[in-house]
């Protein structure tokens, strides 16, 4: 089957396809497209000229092969594929179902015979033993589901209609969300019930089998909050109170847990806070992004979007899914919504809004936490106004014109 390549990954993995110290690790949220990455650049090696028999693809949530949940059993299946005098290229998906399937994959790597790649749904895939015995032999890869670029991209891919109003086409983003696979889906119910499987997928696979949860509707009260909540600064404190006066008890530690649960299964991401003025992180409040919008729209019948978040969210996801890492900065009194670092060690600064067409006043709160920032690094407003303008060096910019054309910050 042909996959529709997402090349900004792509193009960040080829430079590592025939190198055989180094793992792949391909990271995201279940269901972003990772195993469709790895079939992708199968396909490409074969383009290339490389035989299929020297290309093993093993899915390890697949019937075929879900019971391999020893580092023993791994280590049988691999070793009956026949040997070969040249490279051979390793595909495992979801290898964190594999107890101590690190000792496996660093004694098959230090043989120099294979180029391995690997994926995971969680963040315990880079924790604890894999980090020690990997340490500098392995390379990550996040991915997330589509951003907007690839949303219009893999519709166009599959013959599917995209709207020839950019407002209408945002519209059907936020709503549908980037899982891929919903793009095969034609109605919007359809779509959600996906999306909700998805979730709970997460909590059976990633969160329950992991945490030992004695209260899951504590859980999900939890989990709901904050999907509910999200682009909104948040402290355990505030997340206690909020909870506790819908009527369920939880203390600030078991709180921390849920959510250390939501960030490691890759549901959320969290963004820090940074004070610009003492170049140090603040800690406490925090603001927590989704992984995708469908999650919110999933687990809520109710339509209307509340585009500030909305927006911070896709800004915030787009500016990950191409390499920066993000905080939110304080300026004073001020804050700005975004600090983006590539890795370059450059800067830039962001400020989302739906519209800044409204007011003067609407205009200068969003100009101004920008023009306290006195360095030289480039500085945006971001919105879906049709109607641009340049003030003091600030470059004010159409998120969706923006996004279409990949470009970077």
């Amino acid at each position: 089957m042909n996959w529709y390549p997402r090349e900004n990954y792509l193009k960040k993995i080829r430079d590592f396809y025939h190198e055989t110290d180094i793992i792949k690790v391909i990271t995201g949220v279940r269901r972003c497209g990772k195993s469709c990455i790895m079939e992708t650049i199968a396909s490409e090696l074969k383009e290339s000229g490389i035989p299929t028999d020297r290309l093993y693809f093993f899915d390890l949530d697949s019937k075929a092969y879900h019971k391999i949940l020893k580092a023993e059993q791994l280590e049988a299946l691999l070793e009956s594929i026949p040997p070969v005098s040249e490279t051979k290229y390793l595909f495992i998906d979801e290898i964190q179902n594999v107890k101590g399937f690190e000792i496996i994959l660093n004694s098959l790597r230090r043989t120099n015979e294979w180029s391995i790649f690997i994926t995971g749904s969680n963040s315990y895939l880079l924790s604890g033993e894999l980090m020690t015995k990997l340490t500098g032999r392995y390379i990550e890869f996040e991915m997330f589901p589509l951003s907007f670029e690839e949303y219009e991209g893999i519709k166009e891919f599959y013959g599917k209609a995209i709207a020839s109003d950019r407002q209408e086409e945002l519209q059907n983003y936020i709503l549908e969300g980037g899982f891929p696979r919903t793009i095969q889906m034609d109605s919007i119910s359809a779509k959600r019930r996906y999306v909700q499987s998805v979730i709970d997928e997460i909590f059976e696979k990633d969160i329950r089998r992991r945490l030992k949860i004695r209260n899951k509707n504590t859980f999900e009260t939890v989990q709901k909050y904050i999907i509910n909540n999200f682009g909104a600064t948040t402290s355990l404190k505030s997340l206690k109170k909020a909870i506790e006066q819908s009527g369920t008890a939880i203390s600030e530690a078991t709180i921390a847990r849920y959510i250390k649960a939501l960030l490691d299964s890759k549901i959320l991401c969290e963004c820090p806070r940074f004070d610009m003025k003492s170049k140090k992180s603040l800690s406490g409040e925090k603001k927590y992004y989704l992984a995708d919008t469908a999650f919110y729209f999933a687990q809520n019948t109710d339509n209307r979007i509340n585009f500030g978040p909305v927006l911070e969210n896709i800004t915030y996801i787009y500016a990950r899914s191409h390499d920066y890492s993000v905080s939110v900065g304080r300026v004073g009194k001020l804050e700005c919504d975004f600090i983006l670092r590539n890795d370059e060690m450059r800067y830039s600064y962001i400020q989302v809004a739906y519209t800044i067409a409204l007011s003067k006043e609407t205009e200068d709160r969003e100009y101004r936490p920008l023009e306290a920032i006195k360095d030289n690094y480039p500085k945006y407003v971001v919105t879906a106004d049709s109607i641009l303008q340049q003030r003091n060096g600030i470059e004010h910019i159409n998120l969706v014109d923006f996004m279409r054309n990949g470009k970077a910050f």
